[in-house]
């Protein structure tokens, strides 16, 4: 074990003392995992925690290994909150989404770790369970009414009752599709054009709609496209749809702009997968300005901010959602189930379609089952790594995944993705 950096400040009540923090890096799904492993000097004893970001992989992997990991060697894994107050604020400039997504490595591995040491599930250390599954939703695109509407009867016998819908809108690129070209969809070399969705898309959700047995939620993600205005367009246009939420109708930069959007439509909102404090939720919270928080646990900074935001989410009748895109690691997936499973305020889990390659890299990872998700018992998260087999899968190099991001409008400026 390397000499710590900063001397723990009273006596470990465990024990046990932290040797080792560890990355990897490993793309079974295609998009950059980045793992931590925290160590201990008790045999077998480790923790398991998701920092993945996958636009900026590498400068994440730098602050847990030379900055992060150093602080905590030699210190009781168990005092997670003092720890994860202590790597905040090493960063005398704190916050970002780097920041968040290393710390969030850290801090969700210091939990499974804790779970594992008492030899209970992670949702035990939460207040335990108040459901016995999380409802799930999948995703289905097309570049017609009738195609999605198969897709979604398709979901449905799964046992999905929620289903997010994507529609493809003709010589534009947008999100959550295949593209109706193909070719210009992988090179990147599509644009967006928000006033050909806005006289495409509302059209084509209402038909699928109608073409659907009654009873099937849906669900449609905007995808921080939209200028407000846009916004307050597309609203009523989606009313007949009856949506069981839109998602990043707006950016965070206008989020501002909710509490307005909220006074125009009864359409609920969700929002917040983008955020990166726990803190930029307030303000939506407090105006009851959405009706579901997409929270992304890693670029949230770990289960210790998250779990309090949680509890506000709770207390302000609002819903959470949580973030469970293929970007997430099962890992990040766990730690999602085991706060859905043990909060009051659940609402809906987004669940990714994981690869083979995914499930042999991380043993025990959830799977929806009859459109829900069902925690393990196991101690801790309940998924665990094989090193062996992630080494099979390498990321891509940087710039190769981050081509989805780099967008251009219908007049060639730069374009949120």
């Amino acid at each position: 074990m390397s000499a710590p950096l900063a001397v723990a400040p009273w006596p470990s009540t465990s024990g046990t003392k932290i040797t080792a923090v560890r990355t990897f890096l490993t793309a079974p799904q295609g998009s950059p995992y980045l793992i931590v492993r925290v160590e201990t000097d008790q045999p077998g004893l480790y923790g398991l925690g998701c920092a993945s970001d996958p636009q900026r992989t590498l400068a994440v992997k730098s602050v847990v290994d030379d900055y992060l990991g150093p602080m905590v060697l030699g210190r009781d894994p168990g005092d997670i909150e003092d720890l994860h107050r202590l790597l905040l604020n090493s960063g005398y400039w704190r916050g970002g989404s780097i920041a968040g997504n290393a710390l969030a490595g850290v801090d969700v591995a210091l939990w499974d770790l804790k779970a594992k040491a008492a030899g209970v599930p992670l949702y035990s250390l939460l207040g335990g369970r108040v459901r016995e599954a999380a409802d799930a939703y999948t995703h289905v695109d097309g570049a017609s009414a009738s195609e999605i509407a198969e897709g979604v009867e398709a979901a449905a016998e799964k046992g999905f009752r929620h289903v997010r819908v994507q529609v493809s809108v003709p010589g534009t690129d947008t999100y959550g599709t295949g593209g109706t070209d193909p070719e210009l969809a992988h090179a990147r070399n599509a644009r967006w054009d928000s006033l050909a969705y806005l006289h495409h898309v509302p059209g084509v959700l209402r038909e699928v709609r109608s073409k659907i047995p009654a009873g099937l939620e849906l669900l449609h993600d905007a995808h921080e496209r939209l200028t407000p205005a846009q916004a307050l367009r597309l609203l009523p246009m989606l009313a007949e749809v009856d949506l069981f939420f839109l998602e990043d109708v707006l950016a965070p930069e206008d989020a501002d702009y909710f509490p307005q959007l909220r006074n125009s439509s009864s359409i609920p909102l969700a929002m917040g997968e983008l955020f990166h404090d726990v803190k930029q939720f307030l303000p939506l919270l407090r105006d009851r300005a959405i009706d579901f928080a997409r929270i992304r646990i890693p670029t949230l900074g770990g289960l210790t901010p998250v779990r309090k935001l949680v509890a506000a989410c709770e207390l302000a009748g609002v819903l959470i959602a949580p973030h469970g895109p293929g970007d997430v690691s099962p890992l990040g997936h766990a730690a999602n189930l085991a706060l859905d499973v043990s909060s009051p305020a659940f609402g809906v889990q987004e669940a990714a379609t994981l690869r083979e390659g995914t499930l042999e890299v991380f043993p025990g990872t959830p799977v929806p089952e009859r459109g829900a998700l069902r925690p393990s018992a196991a101690p801790g998260l309940g998924v665990d790594f094989d090193e062996a087999a992630a080494a099979k899968y390498p990321p891509p190099e940087p710039g190769v995944h981050d081509r989805w991001a780099l967008l251009r409008a219908a007049d060639g400026s730069a374009q949120r993705p």
